[in-house]
């Protein structure tokens, strides 16, 4: 199975190499993207835009030839979820890591510096997000961090093909499993609305913060592995 890999904000491939060896182990054939104006100046990524990562992706499965699971983590989650609406009909599976199927929408706000946005740092996040991540993955992993396109995270996808959600889901969240997220999931307006449109969604709780790739990468494999087998 050919498996398309999407990173978060601020990351590239190499944030997916704590689990391509588990994928590859299982007989998968694991695709870790970088996208497109990540590290770039301004001067080469002003006009990039998440349309631009959609695409990317899109390119990705079409090269592909047969379906795929895509797995998006964080903001990535945007990108897969745009790149299944596209050609739901090739793609077997999302998996989506500590973020849900957007509505549509951006993704958020951050400040845009020399015309991109850098790394804001760990610390910018809440503890729930970065409390496992020990001081010296903070300082081995802050260095890998690239800007992205100032566009990226505030350019709303466009989603319109109703058959995505006819395509099955799977949820990793950091702390949250099915029945705490079931719990919560109405009170998120239109993101609780589309995920109740999915005709197959699965939750399972990975135990972590928002980096499990980082924090709990065994974890992390043995769950993708067991979500593209389903």
């Amino acid at each position: 199975m050919d498996i398309i890999l999407v990173p978060g904000l601020w990351l590239d491939a190499s944030s997916w190499d704590p689990v391509l060896h588990a994928l590859k182990t299982a007989g998968h054939r694991p695709f870790a993207m970088t996208m497109p104006g990540v590290g770039a100046p301004a001067s080469e990524s002003s006009e990039i835009g998440m349309a631009d990562w959609v695409d990317a992706v899109v390119n990705r499965i079409d090269e592909a030839g047969e379906p795929v699971v895509l797995v998006g983590h964080s903001g990535g989650g945007n990108v897969v979820w745009g790149a299944a609406d596209a050609r739901p009909e090739q793609v077997r599976r999302v998996v989506f890591v500590d973020t849900v199927p957007p509505p549509g929408g951006a993704i958020s706000d951050f400040t845009v510096v020399d015309g991109v946005i850098p790394f804001p740092g760990w610390d910018f996040f809440p503890d729930e997000d970065v409390s496992d991540l020990d001081a010296e993955t903070r300082a081995r992993t802050a260095p890998l961090a690239q800007s992205v396109p100032a566009r990226v995270p505030t350019d709303e996808i466009v989603l319109t093909r109703e058959s995505r959600h006819g395509i099955p889901v799977t949820l990793l969240m950091g702390g949250l499993d099915q029945q705490q997220f079931e719990s919560q999931v109405d009170g998120w307006g239109p993101y609780g609305e589309e995920y109740r449109a999915i005709a197959d969604a699965t939750v399972v709780k990975i135990g972590s913060g928002h980096w499990p790739q980082y924090s709990a990468p065994e974890r992390l494999s043995e769950l993708l592995v067991e979500a593209v087998g389903r």
